[in-house]
């Protein structure tokens, strides 16, 4: 039997290999780990990884970090597996602000650093030096991250101080920050509203950003991540009567929306984007707000 190409060998086998034995699989030769850090490979890793059954779920708690297959027959946790922290941190200090493809984009909240990281092979990559201290702020910051049409990773900072805005764009291929104007509305970068997380979703980055009051400004900010321009679409129209949340998902490449409205008691729609618009898929009944939870997913 003729020896398989190594070409055929890398795509079409170890693509469909788990990350972790991808990482191992680096270390058989100088060929291969090049191969594996193509950005093709990991294009098609990615997407092979997305259409598996075997989703797993990241805890961070204290010291420890562990993962935990999701069993999707009960909604419950598989057993865990431990994963060691590759960077010095103190104790309940390292806070998720991003994910994409397994790659997190974390906070180090003691020093205020950056770092791009992956759990799996343990790489991490610091994007500001323990000396920059106020990089990133909670409450004030929103990251997103995401990876443009040249498959280059990259991290957009939302970044307000006192009055004082800047937003900046990290590429990892050339491992550097540049500033990059922002073009919507200035009001909104004020500390009286609240930005998201973002979402990367069909080539565009969305945040949700409410004011902080009742009857308060609601919108979804737009960030097209190859022409890197701003734009602004409505809220899901949800009643303004009472305290507003909204917390983006990425299912199958489709934005939804779960928003939730009220003072005493919390109705939760969940809300799809078709186009600029938004469609209600499901309604859920009051539930009393001192029995919601709500949090980013």
């Amino acid at each position: 039997m003729a020896d398989l190409p190594t070409h055929t060998i890398v795509f079409e086998i170890l693509t469909r290999l788990p990350a972790k034995d991808v990482g191992r699989s680096k270390s058989v030769c100088k060929q291969w780990y090049a191969l594996l850090s193509t950005q093709d490979f990991v294009k098609i890793h990615c997407s092979r990884s997305v259409v598996s059954s075997n989703q797993r779920v990241l805890l961070i708690d204290d010291l420890t970090c562990s993962v935990r297959p999701i069993i999707s027959n009960n909604n419950d946790y598989g057993p865990s597996s431990t994963v060691t922290f590759p960077f010095h941190h103190q104790n309940n200090d390292v806070s998720i602000l991003s994910h994409l493809n397994g790659l997190l984009c974390v906070c180090l909240n003691d020093t205020y650093e950056l770092l791009l990281w992956n759990p799996t092979t343990t790489a991490f990559k610091r994007l500001s030096t323990p000396d920059s201290h106020g990089f990133y702020i909670n409450n004030l910051d929103a990251i997103g991250l995401y990876v443009d049409a040249d498959d280059d990773y990259k991290v957009l900072h939302i970044k307000r101080r006192s009055g004082v805005l800047g937003v900046y764009v990290y590429s990892r291929e050339v491992d550097s920050w540049r500033n990059i104007p922002f073009i919507t509305r200035q009001e909104y970068l004020s500390p009286h509203f609240n930005w998201s997380a973002g979402i990367f979703c069909g080539g565009t980055l969305y945040f949700t950003v409410c004011e902080c009051w009742i009857g308060g400004t609601n919108v979804v900010i737009c960030f097209d991540v190859n022409s890197e321009q701003f734009k602004e679409i409505s809220f899901p129209p949800v009643p303004s009567n009472g305290m507003v949340q909204g917390v983006l998902v990425n299912v199958k490449n489709v934005l939804h929306m779960f928003a939730s409205t009220g003072m005493f008691e919390m109705t939760h729609d969940l809300w799809t984007l078709q186009g600029d618009y938004w469609i209600k898929v499901l309604s859920c009944p009051p539930i009393p707000r001192y029995h919601c939870h709500c949090g980013a997913i």
